[in-house]
């Protein structure tokens, strides 16, 4: 049987930290560029589009040849609405245009550009080795380890959830830590039907090295970004 893998990027026009932040440009490219170049290089996928509510980042990512065959509505593209319930839209539309089931989603986020081909194809063989309900991409804590993690409790520092252990190395912390990366996550149809994107009992990671570390929300992001991508 043949396995159908639908990859999507989530771009809505309502950014509140960076206006039109998927297509401001980053070395004179826009952002999702860099996504669309990767996604675009996969043998994995099926299908590659890009959700979107406006018709100017519709008119970016298609002179970049990705497919955007339908706009979002707008209940699906408001503050309120769960990235879960965009992908479960986004999945059900694509079925109806393409005539055909996906077995597999593919979420790629605009706002780390800095993922590759490989990254995208090293998580489609994941979910399909483990047939985990999810894979998703992290980055190790080193750090902000949540040992070194604190609260304020009575006008004093306390530990927060772990106790550390004083004088400790950062590479001494343990357990390891990880938190998800803001770039990839891979779902099976089932989980997104049920409007999941998350962890279940069934996700495996996807360590991301840590040059790939970048989510960008605030234009330090984008300063450091276009740091970034010019050194590769």
């Amino acid at each position: 049987m043949k396995i159908n893998i639908l990859g999507i990027t989530l771009a809505r026009a309502g950014s509140k930290s960076i206006k039109n932040k998927n297509i401001t440009l980053i070395n004179r490219k826009p952002l999702i560029y860099y996504t669309i170049k990767e996604a675009k290089k996969s043998k994995l996928l099926t299908n590659y589009v890009v959700s979107t509510d406006s018709i100017k980042i519709k008119k970016v990512c298609e002179k970049y040849k990705a497919e955007v065959p339908f706009l979002r509505p707008k209940k699906y593209s408001t503050d309120n609405a769960s990235s879960a319930s965009a992908l479960k839209q986004a999945l059900i539309k694509c079925e109806k245009i393409y005539n055909k089931k996906f077995h597999y989603v593919v979420e790629l986020m605009s706002t780390n550009p800095l993922k590759t081909v490989s990254d995208i194809d090293n998580i489609i063989k994941l979910i399909l080795k483990n047939k985990a309900d999810s894979v998703i991409a992290v980055n190790q804590l080193h750090d902000h380890h949540p040992a070194r993690i604190k609260k304020i409790q009575n006008g004093k520092l306390v530990d927060f959830a772990i106790k550390e252990k004083l004088e400790s190395r950062r590479q001494d912390l343990k357990p390891k830590a990880f938190i998800r990366s803001g770039s990839i996550y891979a779902m099976s149809r089932n989980f997104v039907l049920k409007n999941k994107r998350y962890v279940s009992n069934v996700s495996v990671p996807y360590i991301l090295s840590p040059n790939k570390s970048i989510n960008i929300d605030n234009k330090y992001d984008l300063m450091l970004a276009k740091i970034k991508i010019n050194e590769k």
